[in-house]
């Protein structure tokens, strides 16, 4: 038996669809982007990039009335956040954020820093929620250049008040940059109706797509403002040594990961066809069941919040006197597959009062079944019990 519950880590498995347009891509098409003639084979090419644009700029219900320019592709999440990071903050700038994120975040900001970006961090309360009081009166005494925040914690499913948030960001004229990493897919997001200057995401995850395509869903506004992170050949104003404006362009040098684009593209089809509400309500439903049963054990404590309101089924679990790694070994050889340790996030970790030891982390999918939610609970319980 093997039940997987690491679905903050990526999606698994991923709706059939995914690796059959990969590999249609692979075996029928695989022409370049914009790298050949006008032949069917690179039209195909042409027309499977956009169509993935187009969905992703209505999904996201993007700038512009969900204009597809506006969506630039790249290898995940971390590399978006990057873009925008290390492309807008020049020395001297001011960025807040806050103690609940991952080192997608922290490392490019903590990497500015050292030149000369001040990093400032709204505090957070132990459930993980954002404070957000305490952002507000940061905003309001602060002369930040730019909000950066995660949608929802990797480490223990809390998510943060967005709109609350981008309410403040907007009042303050301060533009909002947001990680998705573990809500695309799964929360409606509305980049239009908050203003986010720059929506990163990464197509592994909520969106059930393949590892190594991601993306940013931008405000042309705040566009024209981010340096490209890498410059090159993008297939187009080829006469120019410089760097195209024009998005995508202007992001998106060197070939992408076409057949990760194939497999997104199938993968926002099945979710259009799914349904994104539904899938969340799945997901509370096998949520709950878990938090119930963990909640019946002795011994386990449970970090951020206690019940299933403003969180996904992302729960980290330490058990009194047991290292999280071992635990985490022992429900492997019983056929549980769970995270142990900091999950790149140890800030979000000292808010939770977790670090340095850090946690087990168990995460519950779409394809997870109540029954193997009985099981692992079995299983923990025995495991706890030793």
């Amino acid at each position: 038996m093997s039940v997987y519950l690491n679905n903050a880590a990526t999606t698994w498995p991923k709706p059939e669809c995914v690796a059959e347009a990969m590999a249609v891509f692979l075996s029928r098409g695989g022409a370049n982007l914009a790298r050949g003639s006008s032949s069917e084979r690179d039209m195909g090419t042409l027309n499977s990039v956009l169509d993935c644009r187009m969905r992703l700029a209505s999904f996201f219900n993007g700038h512009e009335g969900g204009d597809p320019r506006y969506v630039t592709f790249c290898s995940n999440i971390t590399e978006a956040l990057n873009i925008v990071l290390r492309g807008f903050l020049k020395p001297g700038m001011k960025v807040l954020t806050t103690s609940m994120e991952h080192n997608a975040v922290m490392r490019p900001l903590r990497r500015l820093e050292k030149d000369g970006v001040e990093v400032t961090l709204a505090g957070s309360h132990r459930d993980g929620r954002m404070d957000v009081e305490d952002l507000k009166d940061k905003l309001s005494k602060g002369s930040f250049d730019l909000m950066v925040m995660s949608h929802a914690s990797n480490v223990c499913g809390t998510i943060q008040p967005l709109e609350e948030a981008a309410a403040l960001c907007r009042e303050a004229g301060v533009p909002l940059v947001l990680d998705t990493a573990q809500t695309a897919g799964v929360l409606t997001i509305d980049v239009s109706s908050l203003e986010i200057a720059a929506l990163c995401f990464t197509g592994h995850k909520g969106l059930m797509g393949p590892q190594g395509i991601g993306g940013i869903v931008w405000k042309p506004d705040f566009a024209l403002k981010v340096e490209p992170l890498v410059t090159g050949g993008t297939g187009s104003y080829s006469h120019l040594e410089t760097q195209p404006e024009d998005l995508p362009d202007k992001f998106e040098s060197g070939t992408p990961n076409l057949p990760g684009i194939a497999g997104l593209n199938a993968a926002l089809g099945w979710l259009e066809t799914t349904g994104v509400k539904t899938i969340a309500a799945k997901e509370e439903e096998t949520g709950a069941c878990l938090l119930d049963g963990l909640k019946k054990l002795d011994g386990i404590l449970l970090g951020g919040k206690q019940d299933m309101a403003g969180r996904l089924p992302v729960f980290s679990i330490n058990v009194k006197n047991r290292d999280n790694g071992v635990l985490a070994d022992r429900l492997s050889r019983a056929g549980f597959e769970t995270r142990p340790g900091l999950h790149c996030a140890p800030s979000a970790h000292r808010t939770l009062g977790s670090f340095p030891e850090g946690s087990m982390r168990v995460s519950p999918g779409y394809f997870n079944t109540k029954a193997e939610i009985d099981a692992f609970l079995e299983a923990l319980a025995d495991a706890a019990g030793e």
